[in-house]
């Protein structure tokens, strides 16, 4: 008789890892026909310029695999909009690849560099994906937190100058921001530039909101600075920049020794993504207007969820870029942020994300986090609800 077979059997390799909390929150929303400003994407459709142009590309026949590492048409659409945008000359045939979105390309980014035992730089409050890679990876995470003061969050460069050993092979950042909305300055950079100049640390910049960059501040991408570009996967996402996150599509560039490694493990785990939607994506990106002028539109919509806030008992934090909105409660309760999420949800008919659920361990700072990219109806139903309490 054959052995039985069940659970015992299997070892978790991320025994740590339940639910999301996007998850968790979404789910309460609906159950309470909540107004849901926790999940990070629009409520409004993408320009209907956009699907014309991919569905057109479906009509002429472009639905079968793309080269492993995208349709060249795109390649070379965005590292001409990277030329103009930041002035680093990326090779379209070495230097890039097209993913099924930015999570994608920052797992296969970390599983193509780091090794067992290699120690990994998470600043916190981070994107959930991060930890989970790094471990799958076999590397350490690493652990530093940014301050908070009346200016916002930001990440305390001793601090991580002093986590850095022999063991370092990585240090992840995302600018802007998720989920604090805060942004590396040129400042910022030459922190950076100075800590790394001399050793043999390789970086990741998740830039997947570098459109959404506010009050005229120019976006500081690592792919601007030699320094940093030699030694970097910067990642964007297309679901971002034109309000598709449905379609998974994103890239990665970096320089030729770093992608060929990235490409080892990508056409074994993905190997190509959407043909169709990447000749489309191509073509829309003739125009660049839906690009440039994505940080104006997404201002405006801060600008009156923020206003909407002002008379409430919610104390708003700063938001230099992207398209959430931190804010303390303590005026409110004292209760831990998830409970304070959970009856948000449930009482006041908003759903909110506990800022506590991006750190490695439980941080309770009375913030949660709020989603405006929704349309002017949806925040002025959620307004209603959180100015009354």
């Amino acid at each position: 008789m054959a052995p039985k077979i069940n659970h015992l059997d299997i070892q978790s390799k991320l025994p740590e890892i339940g639910t999301t909390i996007f998850s968790i929150m979404s789910t309460l929303a609906e159950e309470n026909k909540a107004v849901n400003l926790g999940q990070g994407f629009p409520d409004f459709s993408c320009d209907a310029t956009l699907i014309e142009a991919v569905s057109k590309a479906m009509h002429q026949g472009y639905n079968q695999y793309s080269p492993m590492h995208g349709m060249s048409v795109l390649r070379e659409a965005i590292c001409r909009k990277i030329s103009a945008l930041y002035r680093h000359n990326y090779e379209p045939a070495t230097e890039l690849t097209v993913t099924a979105g930015a999570t994608q390309a920052i797992l296969t980014a970390v599983l193509s560099i780091v090794q067992t035992g290699d120690e990994v730089i998470v600043i916190e409050p981070a994107y959930d994906s991060y930890v989970p890679a790094i471990k799958l990876a076999g590397g350490i995470p690493i652990f530093v937190q940014m301050e908070l003061d009346t200016n916002g969050y930001s990440i305390p460069w001793d601090k991580l100058k002093a986590k850095i050993t022999s063991k370092t092979r990585l240090i992840i950042f995302n600018s802007p921001h998720n989920p604090t909305g805060s942004v590396l300055s040129a400042q910022d950079i030459a922190h950076l530039i100075n800590i790394v100049s001399d050793s043999k640390i390789l970086l990741i910049s998740d830039e997947v909101y570098e459109h959404m960059v506010f009050d005229g501040q120019p976006h500081e991408s690592f792919s601007g600075y030699p320094e940093l570009a030699e030694r970097s996967f910067v990642i964007s996402s297309f679901g971002k920049t034109y309000h598709v996150t449905g379609w998974k599509l994103g890239y990665v560039v970096g320089p030729a020794y770093l992608m060929n490694e990235f490409r080892k493990v990508h056409q074994f785990n993905v190997f190509a993504v959407n043909t169709p939607m990447q000749v489309g994506i191509a073509t829309y990106m003739e125009d660049a207007k839906p690009y440039l002028q994505l940080s104006e539109f997404y201002q405006q919509k801060r600008d009156f969820f923020r206003a909407g806030l002002i008379n409430s008992r919610f104390t708003l934090l700063p938001t230099a870029g992207t398209y959430f909105q931190c804010v303390n409660y303590s005026g409110i309760s004292d209760v831990s942020e998830i409970e304070f999420a959970k009856w948000l949800t449930k009482e006041v008919g908003v759903a909110a994300i506990p800022v506590s659920s991006f750190y490695h361990q439980t941080v309770n700072s009375s913030i949660v986090r709020f989603c405006f990219a929704k349309q002017e109806s949806t925040l002025k139903l959620a307004l209603e609800r959180l100015t009354s309490i």
